[in-house]
C-alpha cells in the first residue's frame, strides 16, 4: 500500500512538472502532440496577409520586437486598454504605429479551430514572426515555444523600454542591454528594417539636421516628408528592396542613406562599423546571425511573478 502510494505521488509529481505553468523551459517540439498541425495553420494567414500587403510582414516582426522587449515575449502589447490598466499599444513607440493586431487574430481564430485552448498568443506571435521573415525571403531558424500570455500590460514599461528613433549607439546599447541582448545582437536585430516603412515624424530630424547622411538622399525623402505636417506620411526604411528580406539595409547604411537617426547611428565612424560592413558585403552571415538573436530575443521572460494564461482572445484576458 505504501508502495503504491509513493508511485501515485512520483506521478503526480511528474504531472505537475509538465504542466505549462511557467516559460522557462522553451521548446522546439512544445506543441507535436497537444497541436500537431500548428505550424500548418499560422503558415497560410500569413501569406495571406503578404499577399494582401508586403509590409503586413515587417508589421508582425515589429509587433514581436515591441513586445518582447517589455516584461518580456508574454503577448502584453496586444491586450487592449481596460478599466485596471492602459496597456502598451498607445505607448510613444506604439501609437498610430504599430499595426497587424488583426493579422493576429485571424491567426488566433484558426489555431483555436484546430487546437482550442492550447496555443498561447505569445506563441502564435512568434510563429507569425518567423513566417513573416521567411516569406519575404529571409533566414529561418529553429523556433522555441512554450510562452504563455501576460494577464497585465504596461504604458509605463512600453515608454521606457522601446528604443526610440533618434537614438544614438550609447542610447541603443543601453536599451538592448537592458533586455540582456548585446551589441552585436542590436546591430543584427536593427536589420529587420530591410522591410517595412516609416512614419515622417520618426525621421524627420534626421533628414532636416543631421550631417550623417547623404544630401541626395536627404533632398528625395525631404519631397514627401515636410519640416511640418504630414507626420503620417510613409517612406521605406530600405530604399531598395523593402519587400524582400535582404542584406541592403546595411548596403544604405555604408552609403549614408540610413532612414531613422537610429540606424544611421550603428554606421557613422562607430566600434559597430565593422559589423555593418561585414553584412552589408555577406548576406549568409546576416541571415545566420539574425536567426540566432531572433532566437536570444524570444528567450526573454516575463520578469517573475507575473501573472500568465492561455488567452482564448488575444486582445482581452480570460
Amino acid at each position: 500500500m505504501a508502495a503504491s502510494s509513493f508511485k501515485l505521488a512520483i506521478l503526480g509529481a511528474l504531472f505537475l512538472l509538465l504542466l505549462p505553468l511557467t516559460t522557462s523551459a522553451l521548446s522546439s517540439h512544445y506543441y507535436s502532440k497537444s497541436c500537431p498541425k500548428l505550424f500548418k495553420v499560422v503558415r497560410p494567414v500569413m501569406v495571406k496577409a503578404i499577399q494582401k500587403q508586403a509590409r503586413n510582414g515587417a508589421s508582425i516582426l515589429r509587433l514581436f520586437f515591441h513586445d518582447c522587449f517589455v516584461n518580456g515575449c508574454d503577448a502584453s502589447l496586444l491586450l487592449d486598454d481596460t478599466p485596471t490598466f492602459t496597456g502598451e499599444k498607445t505607448s510613444r513607440a506604439n501609437n498610430n504605429s504599430a499595426r497587424g493586431f488583426d493579422i493576429i487574430d485571424d491567426i488566433k481564430n484558426a489555431v483555436e479551430q484546430a487546437c482550442p485552448g492550447v496555443v498561447s498568443c505569445a506563441d502564435i506571435l512568434a510563429i507569425a514572426s518567423l513566417y513573416s521573415v521567411q516569406i519575404l525571403g529571409g533566414p529561418t531558424w529553429k523556433l522555441k515555444l512554450g510562452r504563455l500570455d501576460a494577464r497585465t500590460a504596461s504604458l509605463e514599461l512600453a515608454n521606457a523600454n522601446l528604443p526610440p528613433p533618434f537614438l544614438d549607439l550609447d542610447g541603443l546599447n543601453k536599451a538592448f542591454k537592458k533586455v540582456g541582448l548585446s551589441q552585436k545582437d542590436m546591430v543584427v536585430l536593427s536589420g529587420g528594417h530591410t522591410i517595412g516603412l516609416a512614419r515622417c515624424i520618426s525621421f524627420r530630424n534626421h533628414i532636416y539636421n543631421d550631417t550623417d547622411i547623404d544630401p541626395k538622399f536627404a533632398a528625395n525623402r525631404q519631397k514627401t516628408c515636410p519640416r511640418s505636417g504630414g507626420d503620417n506620411n510613409l517612406a521605406p526604411l530600405d530604399t531598395k528592396s523593402p519587400r524582400i528580406f535582404d542584406n541592403y539595409y546595411y548596403k544604405n547604411l555604408v552609403r549614408n542613406r540610413g532612414l531613422l537617426h537610429s540606424d544611421q547611428a550603428i554606421y557613422n565612424g562607430v566600434d559597430t562599423d565593422d559589423l555593418v560592413l561585414k553584412y552589408s558585403k555577406d548576406e549568409c552571415a546576416f541571415f545566420e546571425d539574425f536567426g540566432k538573436s531572433m532566437i536570444k530575443m524570444g528567450n526573454i521572460k516575463p520578469v517573475d511573478g507575473t501573472p500568465l494564461e492561455i488567452r482564448k482572445n488575444c486582445r482581452v484576458v480570460n
